[in-house]
């Protein structure tokens, strides 16, 4: 594929994707579209075969994110309260950090990749979207990314795994040196 066909194939990939779950969100009144879709979008479309590209990482990087931010939240007090992006507190600096390093913690410890999970992490702990139903949607707009990735991707004959990203083929190790015998003299 030529550079301009894999930026125009990247681009109305994205595009599509993007219209598609701003539709599903106007028609269901629910957040399913949010910042962190974008860089998402991008890694699925143009690095395809990155392991943080695949269904797997997305989903369970972004729902670590979640998860994270949430606790960052709890942990902070901020769980009801309002965002403030204009004004931040410690405790609202606090909820981000924890957030953000619990994300990033997961994400290495399961070794699932996904780099957007820490704006999605961000998004949550700032108090963006925090409640019951917003969260709901935030995961229901990560699973359609995904099913999104892999129905495109497969549509248009691009390499892109099901679920998990294949681990790398490494040539098996070489085989000992036998030493040669010695020469009986």
């Amino acid at each position: 594929m030529t550079r301009l066909r894999r930026a125009a194939y990247v681009a109305l990939s994205s595009f599509g994707c993007i219209v598609f779950i701003g539709l599903c969100a106007i028609l269901s009144g629910a957040p399913l579209l949010f910042p962190s879709l974008g860089p998402t979008a991008f890694l699925v479309f143009a690095s395809p075969q990155a392991p943080g590209a695949s269904p797997r990482n997305t989903v369970l990087g972004h729902l670590a994110g979640v998860l994270a931010g949430l606790t960052g939240l709890a942990v902070t007090g901020l769980l009801t309260a309002a965002p403030d992006l204009t004004h931040p507190s410690w405790p609202r600096i606090g909820a981000a950090a924890i957030a953000l390093g619990l994300t990033c913690a997961a994400m290495a410890a399961l070794e699932i990749p996904h780099p957007p999970a820490g704006a999605t992490t961000l998004i949550i702990a700032l108090g963006l979207l925090h409640t019951t139903p917003q969260i709901v949607a935030v995961l229901a707009g990560v699973v359609l990314i995904a099913l999104l990735a892999v129905l495109v991707n497969k549509l248009f004959g691009v390499p892109y795994p099901w679920w998990r990203a294949a681990a790398p083929v490494t040539a098996p190790p070489p085989r000992p040196l036998r030493p040669e015998s010695s020469a009986k003299g």
